[in-house]
C-alpha cells in the first residue's frame, strides 16, 4: 500500500501538518493535527476522540461506502460499546480489527505516525478545533490547487519538449558550443553512468564540479545550478545512454557519442522559441513559490 508514495506539509497556524500521498489518495497526519491540543502526547487526544460512539460510526459509515473488504461485524461489536467507561480505541487496534484503509498507522521514530484520509482528517480536526477544521481546510484546498496549477505547467512543459525534440532531429547543425573531450576524457573510465552524461555536456564529473564550486556544493550539485537549455538537453542524452548501452556500446563509445550529439542539440536549441517559452513558465512557478512563501 505504500508504494509511490509521496511526502509534503502544509502550514496551519503555525502547527507542521504532513501529507502522505499514496497514488493518487492524500493523507494527512493525526498525530500532527493532535499536537495542536498536545504536543507531548499526540496520541492521547486521538485515541480519546476514537472512544466516542458517534466518531465509531462515522469511520464505520466511510469504511463501509470506500472499503469492500471492511469487517462489518468487529465494527458493529465495536459501536456497541463505544462510549461506555470500558471502551478504549487506538488507531492501530481499529486498522486490525476492522481490516480499515482509512486511516494508516505506521511505526518508527522519525518516519512514523498515525495518517488518515481526509473525510476523517477534517472530521478530527473539526473536534479539536471548528477554527483550526477551517484553517486546515483552506490550506489543504492550496496545496492541491498548486498540484493541479504544476501539472498543467508539466503538461505543457512536456508539450514543448516535444516539440524541442523534434527540432533537434531535423534542424541542421553548423556550430558547437559544448566542451570537446580530451583524449584523456575520452579513456577515462568512469564508475557512475550520470558522470558519463556529465562530461558529454558539461565537460566534468560532478566531483570536478564540487572541487571547483565548494560553497555552491553545499547547497546542490553541477544539475541544480545548470540553465534550462542544458537540463533539455541532459533529458535527452539520457535517453540517447540508455538506448546505447542496450546496444551494447562500450563506455567509451558512447562518451564521444553523447558530446558530439550534445554539442549539436545545444547548437540548434540555444535560440530556440521553444526554450524561451520554457524559462517563461519556470520563472511563472519559482514567483508563484516565492510569493506564497512570503
Amino acid at each position: 500500500m505504500l508504494k509511490d508514495l509521496v511526502k509534503t506539509e502544509i502550514n496551519v497556524i503555525n502547527n507542521k501538518i504532513g501529507i502522505m500521498g499514496i497514488g493518487d489518495v492524500d493523507y494527512i497526519s493525526l498525530t500532527d493535527l493532535a499536537r495542536y491540543a498536545d504536543a507531548e502526547e499526540p496520541r492521547l487526544p486521538i485515541r480519546d476522540w476514537m472512544r466516542n460512539k458517534e466518531v465509531i460510526s462515522y469511520l464505520g459509515l466511510w469504511e463501509s461506502m470506500n472499503n469492500k473488504n471492511f469487517k462489518g461485524g468487529e465494527f458493529a461489536t465495536f459501536k456497541n460499546e463505544a462510549g461506555s467507561n470500558k471502551f478504549k480505541m487506538s488507531p492501530q487496534k481499529w486498522i486490525k480489527e476492522t481490516n480499515a484503509i482509512g486511516i494508516i498507522s505506521k511505526s518508527g521514530r522519525y518516519d512514523g505516525g498515525t495518517f488518515a484520509h481526509p473525510d476523517i482528517a477534517f472530521e478530527f480536526a473539526s473536534w479539536l478545533s471548528p477554527e483550526f477544521k477551517l484553517y486546515l481546510i483552506k490550506e489543504f484546498e492550496r496545496l492541491k490547487s498548486n498540484e493541479m496549477y504544476q501539472q498543467k505547467l508539466e503538461w505543457h512543459a512536456n508539450r514543448l519538449l516535444s516539440k524541442l525534440n523534434y527540432v533537434v532531429h531535423t534542424d541542421a547543425v553548423k556550430n558547437y558550443i559544448v566542451p570537446k573531450l580530451t583524449d584523456k576524457q575520452k579513456k577515462f573510465v568512469y564508475a557512475e553512468e550520470a558522470d558519463v552524461l556529465n562530461v558529454a555536456l558539461f565537460g566534468m564529473t560532478a566531483k570536478e564540479w564540487r572541487e571547483n564550486n565548494p560553497e555552491l556544493a553545499k547547497d546542490g550539485n553541477i544539475r541544480d545550478y545548470t540553465d534550462l537549455l542544458h537540463l533539455v538537453v541532459l533529458n535527452n542524452l539520457e535517453n540517447s545512454n540508455a538506448e546505447f548501452i542496450k546496444l551494447g556500446l562500450v563506455q567509451s563509445e558512447r562518451l564521444v557519442k553523447l558530446n558530439e550529439s550534445a554539442r549539436n542539440q545545444m547548437e540548434v536549441l540555444k535560440n530556440n522559441k521553444g526554450i524561451k517559452e520554457l524559462e517563461i513558465l519556470q520563472n511563472q512557478v519559482d514567483n508563484k513559490i516565492l510569493i506564497e512563501n512570503k
